[in-house]
């Protein structure tokens, strides 16, 4: 295994940079690097770290959704109001509908496992996308219209909301089909699940308040590992909890973050997100190389021809999505273009859940990877291309 997680790192980081230097997203040499060692190409990859390869993605996404909940500024998402409420859930609503609706006959899917691969497909990239509005902040690119802040606020939405969906449509996969019931538990899912959270997030406030009133202050490498292992404790209260009554883990993280910020200083909150940064770029390589090393390459090019026409007919969808949100705004053509484009990388989520499917044993499962791959391959380079050689033009410089 230690000579895997070698590979991993060091073929993984010199990818990436390669790509960097090509003006292309790291994530692209991270997943080209785990196809290579994969069993489908070299092999090179321990079959010990590969039996745990779905674990170590989940604990990915963990620190995924503590970033995002740390990072997400609930000021700017009211200040912009209603299209970036709308900018969290109609673009991914309009992608997974196009799914639903064109992946059954295309790629031979049933309605369920069109839904299930359209939850996987509809999150947007925070790994691509927020780094380029934190720096369109920090230029004053589109600030005077707040676009960044749209983009950013409804992007961090976007991924909790589709996650939620994922995970109800899959157990809808895994059971005997759809029933009025299980769309009746999306609610009720959403609402535990940031209860819990809320509540999770008021108790480690408090005990770190109350730790630093008593002059025994609590370290932040310390708190970081503290909100691990309870962000753990809550994604397995999902699955004690599956058969009495539906709690969203994922939301519960979330929320927990959510709180965790609200009742924390702004220096401590800061460290945190530093902490959490540092651990994400272990958490990063781990993620797409073996999201990469899970892809079976013949399979993915078989599909190929009917995959990149989903994607596409998808991508359509969603953009249609982001001009419904941006009605009624003061957001010129150009402007709204771009946001078309802010919207388009997918990364990060589908792979942390891409190939959960496969290892459920779903027949879909397969299939579903492939797709969420290439769109990967598609998208990423797209989106961020797009973005970098786009912004100057579409988008007017703050002027004071």
């Amino acid at each position: 295994m230690l000579s895997s997680l070698a590979l991993i790192f060091l073929l993984g980081l010199s990818m990436a940079a390669l790509c960097q230097v090509l003006h292309l997203p790291r994530i692209i040499g991270m997943l080209i690097t785990g196809v290579v060692l994969g069993p489908c190409a070299l092999g090179l990859l321990d079959d010990s770290i590969l039996s745990i390869s779905a674990e170590l993605r989940q604990m990915a996404l963990v620190i995924i959704l503590l970033k995002a909940g740390l990072s997400l500024n609930l000021a700017d998402l009211k200040k912009v109001g209603r299209p970036a409420v709308m900018m969290a859930c109609v673009p991914a609503c309009f992608e997974l509908l196009a799914f639903f609706l064109f992946a059954p006959s295309l790629l031979s899917i049933t309605r369920i496992e069109a839904a299930v691969m359209g939850s996987v497909l509809a999150a947007v990239s925070p790994a691509v996308v927020v780094p380029r509005m934190v720096q369109l902040m920090e230029t004053g690119y589109g600030t005077n219209k707040s676009i960044p802040q749209l983009i950013l606020a409804g992007a961090s939405c976007d991924d909790i909301f589709v996650m939620v969906l994922f995970s109800t449509f899959l157990g809808m996969a895994q059971g005997s089909g759809a029933h009025l019931m299980d769309f009746a538990n999306i609610p009720i899912s959403i609402v535990l699940g940031i209860a819990l959270g809320c509540a999770a997030g008021y108790a480690l406030s408090c005990l770190f308040e109350a730790a630093f009133r008593q002059k025994h202050c609590i370290r932040n490498s310390m708190k970081v590992i503290v909100i691990l292992g309870v962000s753990f404790l809550l994604m397995s209260v999902e699955l004690w909890l599956k058969k009495i009554v539906p709690v969203s883990g994922l939301l519960a993280v979330v929320s927990m973050a959510c709180v965790l910020k609200i009742r924390s200083t702004k220096f401590v909150v800061k460290r945190l997100c530093e902490k959490f940064g540092k651990l994400w770029l272990a958490a990063e390589v781990i993620l797409f190389v073996l999201i990469g090393a899970a892809v079976d390459v013949r399979y993915t090019v078989s599909a190929g021809a009917a995959c990149a026409l989903m994607i596409l007919i998808a991508l359509v969808f969603r953009a249609v999505g982001v001009l419904l949100c941006l009605l009624k705004t003061q957001l010129n053509k150009k402007e709204r273009l771009f946001c078309i484009i802010a919207y388009l990388p997918k990364a990060t989520v589908q792979a942390a859940i891409g190939s959960v499917p496969l290892s459920l044993g779903l027949p879909c499962g397969q299939i579903v990877l492939s797709v969420a791959v290439l769109a990967i391959l598609i998208t990423a380079p797209l989106g961020a291309l797009g973005m970098d050689f786009t912004y100057r033009r579409l988008l007017s410089p703050y002027e004071s």
